[in-house]
């Protein structure tokens, strides 16, 4: 890829999303994030393909089979559950969670970096806060099991543990990079003066 085409790109991704403009760690850790977030992201997806397998398994059973089977639409609800719960976290690194961008785009860098580290910060002190709870909340699971799978609950109300956990480790990612890019913003405005 030419340099003018990722310089497009890069332009193209900036109109989208202006908060894309704070740079990400860079080196071994940031490699080491990037090889997480590619791991987290295979298992959603994997998620979301059993999820489509179900669901076919489900309409083919009941049209072509004598009997529906009972245990997919359970499975598939677990799967989507388990689906979010492993992409929240990768989904906020990106900036692709849902947010309202009514003056991002007049922000400077530095301020970027500053609003991104003070809503990554709020979402990480949500995510302490919750984690103890949700960590009860599937303790909760321990002696119940599933209606049709028979699957212990815990596994299904641990997602709750892993979401506010993912939250928790990004929104601390994130707010170390926004402090950094605040950090690097200032350094060639004081070379200048």
């Amino acid at each position: 890829m030419s340099s003018d085409q990722k310089a497009l790109e890069q332009e193209a991704l900036e109109s989208l999303d202006a908060m894309s403009t704070v740079p990400k760690l860079q080196g071994p850790v940031g490699r080491l994030i990037g090889w997480v977030d590619t791991c987290f992201l295979t298992l959603a997806v994997l998620a979301l393909i059993a999820i489509a397998g179900t669901v076919l398994l489900q309409v083919c059973s009941r049209l072509f089979l004598p009997i529906s089977i009972s245990w997919t639409e359970e499975l598939s609800r677990y799967l989507f559950i388990y689906m979010v719960a492993l992409s929240v976290g990768v989904v906020m690194r990106q900036n692709r969670n849902i947010s309202v961008e009514l003056f991002h785009h007049m922000l400077g860098p530095r301020m970027k970096a500053a609003f991104q580290a003070l809503i990554c910060l709020m979402i990480g002190v949500f995510a302490f806060l919750v984690l103890p709870y949700a960590w009860q909340y599937a303790q909760n699971g321990t002696w119940q099991t599933s209606p049709t799978l028979r699957v212990p609950m815990l596994y299904i109300f641990f997602s709750t543990v892993v979401t506010y956990a993912l939250l928790l480790l990004y929104s601390a990612l994130g707010c170390l990079e926004g402090i950094l890019a605040m950090c690097r913003s200032s350094a060639p405005r004081e070379q200048e003066s």
